[in-house]
């Protein structure tokens, strides 16, 4: 896979100086590009601000500054075609409560013109959830994961050119997780270079597959971002006998030991440098990076707290 950086690489979609202010939260100022042609994963804490950024692009939630730019063309998420290009999926409430299986298979195609009712019930088969002839249980009677699968096959039985999934493995097991993280690759790759996936995780453990570019934020704000493979690249993980801590702690974005080990955080920069020391060092995987940059950013933010 080629991954475009910089000024070549193509967005589906750009977000500029985005604000979204509540009484006790807020979102922003919030500068991005998300990647056209890759499925980038919104990483975060509840709380983080995955969602409210996820709304604003779907044209749900208003922003109170700022603009998102959609396939290049246009500012407007009500703007000719937008919307049916867009696939959206919520994490939880997406359709009414005592609404089953036909019932959305009825809104849906009223409201998209590529909506596909025979895909829609195909992909309802293919997650284990039910057929035609067996929808007359409301979604309030289905569990967390049932009511997800349905989302899921609402959203993928559209012909779009971006999905924009929230927590959409949140309440899945793990094979159905892994089923999931297949499903986007499949949806990525029929598209050859146009199809695009925003989709957004507290846990990307069972993701990790699935993300090509991640955003990591806190507290409204983004504290890093870009290719997972540059990421992984630019970052260490590692690992050192308690003892050495004091010596090696200056280079060390984070860490945390117990009787036997400490383990933490640095910049590639500094491999040598740590190895020296007697550090052990090895390429975080994704799930690594997110609970030590989420760690960093916590930290970070309690600090300047205080210090106000």
């Amino acid at each position: 896979m080629i991954y475009l950086k910089g000024d070549n690489m193509e967005e589906v979609i750009k977000v500029s100086d985005l604000t979204r202010k509540y009484k006790d939260f807020s979102l922003g100022p919030v500068d991005l590009s998300f990647p056209k042609g890759f499925a980038t994963a919104l990483i975060g804490a509840n709380g983080a601000g995955k969602t409210t950024l996820m709304d604003i692009i779907c044209g749900i939630t208003a922003k109170t500054d700022g603009t998102v730019t959609y396939f290049g063309e246009t500012d407007n998420a009500d703007k000719g075609n937008v919307k049916e290009r867009i696939g959206y999926c919520a994490s939880q409430a997406m359709f009414p409560a005592n609404w089953k299986v036909r019932d959305i298979a009825l809104s849906m195609s009223l409201a998209f013109d590529k909506f596909s009712k025979d895909r829609f019930y195909s992909l309802l088969g293919e997650l284990g959830v039910t057929d035609e002839k067996n929808s007359k249980k409301p979604l309030s009677s289905m569990s967390d994961g049932m009511k997800m699968r349905v989302f899921l096959a609402s959203a993928f039985a559209r012909d779009t050119d971006l999905l924009v999934l929230d927590e959409p493995g949140s309440s899945l097991d793990p094979l159905m997780r892994d089923r999931l993280c297949d499903r986007f690759r499949d949806y990525i790759d029929s598209g050859n270079g146009e199809r695009s996936i925003i989709f957004s995780t507290h846990n990307i453990a069972d993701m990790e597959n699935a993300a090509d570019y991640v955003i990591f934020m806190d507290n409204g704000k983004v504290v890093e971002q870009g290719f997972t493979e540059d990421l992984k690249d630019k970052y260490i993980a590692l690992s050192a006998e308690p003892e050495s801590l004091d010596k090696i702690s200056p280079l060390l974005l984070c860490s945390s030991h117990s009787s036997s080990t400490a383990t933490g955080l640095a910049l590639a920069e500094n491999k040598q440098k740590l190895e020296a020391l007697g550090a052990v060092t090895e390429r975080p995987t994704l799930s690594q990076l997110s609970i030590d940059l989420m760690k960093i950013a916590e930290e970070k933010r309690l600090a300047l707290k205080k210090e106000a």
